[in-house]
């Protein structure tokens, strides 16, 4: 495993729907020892996270990217970001449950896709993992439905659960 992909709503900050404003970001408790710890250890880090927002008219591109400057600012750098600013209904190849977005950190990574694995709390990023060739890792929060618990190859209490499970976390 060279590269573990995150989702970032959910996953690695708190879920604020269709934040615009960097002062709502609040990281999951662990989240930067966990990064750290797989820094240290050479594995690359990445984001792949949907930003229907932006397609919604909800968001501008300027705000995402402010709010992802500060989950870097809070959660140290990042190797590679991924962002779907596409609607659900836009039919791209980059949203999750797509593929696009891993494929392309990959790529970006100078790796293949079977050399990541993607951690997320939702079905989609399982089924984005899944659809690339990607490892997938579950974290459950409370809007992850059973039945994507019940899908998920590996489901994690939290993100040390999760990168232990590959095999190169904590």
């Amino acid at each position: 495993m060279r590269a573990v992909l995150f989702d970032r709503d959910g996953t690695l900050v708190h879920d604020v729907p269709y934040n615009g404003d960097p002062e709502q970001v609040r990281p999951v408790d662990g989240a930067r020892e966990v990064l750290d710890a797989l820094r240290a250890r050479g594995v690359r880090v990445g984001v792949v996270s949907n930003q229907s927002g932006v397609a919604r008219g909800l968001l501008t591109s300027a705000q995402v990217d402010a709010v992802n400057r500060r989950v870097e600012d809070l959660l140290g750098p990042f190797d590679v970001w991924q962002v779907c600013p596409h609607g659900p209904d836009d039919a791209c190849v980059c949203r999750k449950p797509a593929p696009g977005m891993v494929v392309r950190a990959a790529a970006a990574l100078g790796i293949a896709p079977a050399e990541c694995a993607v951690v997320g709390d939702i079905g989609a990023d399982v089924g984005a993992a899944v659809a690339a060739g990607a490892r997938a890792v579950l974290v459950p929060t409370a809007v992850t439905r059973t039945e994507e618990v019940d899908a998920a190859p590996l489901v994690a209490p939290d993100l040390r659960a999760a990168v232990a499970m590959l095999g190169v976390g904590p």
